[in-house]
């Protein structure tokens, strides 16, 4: 079961702790299992840069370093605990799940991660599963591309689930009363948070005791929003 608390998270030695201790830890789900799941996706326009394949150090590749470090997600709603040391390919990783004062931690594992390039785009991003514990069954890709005729650059996460092992019968009711209200919240301000960081100066970003980007709400892209099921892209990818 996912540990919770409630109004409180866990040490800096804790974490490290309960890290150390993901390596034995299994998915906890079946991929072969074709019915009940549920799926949702969201994509938008993120930046632009020239037309062309990606610049040094220009928008694409910022954005990439900020995805590998799950930078694009709001740490008021899920916060991702991990060893920095660790290649993204090898990652494991605690999802800090933050509602109402309550907080429980959710073990995942990058599966697949994908790096590539192609005549009309250019391509990265990874997948983790969920493992044994989490309160959630399944899988999420995030994927940012460049599109060389235009320069357009598009974030995409796209995710399949099913419910997974709640630690008391509460909170998994209110995941079925609030799960989608803070799953739409969580994809905005993820498309938002990248937009900014796509366009800020590095000396202009705060940084927390950890050394963790802290962002802001604010303005950002048009973004689509689907919880119709959706397959996950089938592409080349990297298996782990």
């Amino acid at each position: 079961m996912a540990e919770w608390r409630f109004l409180q998270g866990w040490s800096d030695a804790e974490l490290v702790a309960r890290i150390t201790g993901l390596g034995p830890i299994s998915r906890n789900f079946d991929s072969s299992v074709s019915d009940g799941w549920s799926a949702h996706r969201s994509t938008a326009i993120v930046a632009r840069e020239v037309p062309g394949r990606p610049l040094p150090h220009g928008p694409f590749d910022r954005l990439c370093t900020a995805i590998g470090d799950y930078e694009f997600s709001d740490p008021g709603i899920v916060t991702a605990h991990f060893d920095r040391a660790v290649p993204l390919s090898q990652r494991r990783l605690l999802l800090e799940l933050k509602v109402l004062g309550l907080r429980y931690l959710c073990a995942a594992v990058v599966h697949e991660v994908r790096e590539d390039s192609t005549d009309e785009a250019t391509y990265f991003g990874f997948r983790y599963d969920t493992l044994e514990g989490h309160i959630e069954r399944g899988e999420e890709w995030f994927l940012l591309t460049k599109f060389h005729e235009s320069g357009v650059i598009r974030f995409e996460i796209s995710a399949r689930w099913r419910a997974g092992d709640f630690p008391n019968w509460w909170s998994r009711l209110g995941f079925r009363m609030l799960g989608q209200h803070y799953q739409k919240k969580w994809h905005t301000r993820a498309h938002r948070r990248l937009a900014f960081l796509a366009g800020a100066p590095e000396n202009t970003i705060v940084r927390d005791r950890l050394g963790r980007r802290v962002l802001l709400a604010h303005q950002g892209p048009s973004i689509a929003f689907t919880t119709e099921p959706v397959a996950v892209e089938q592409t080349n990818r990297t298996t782990i």
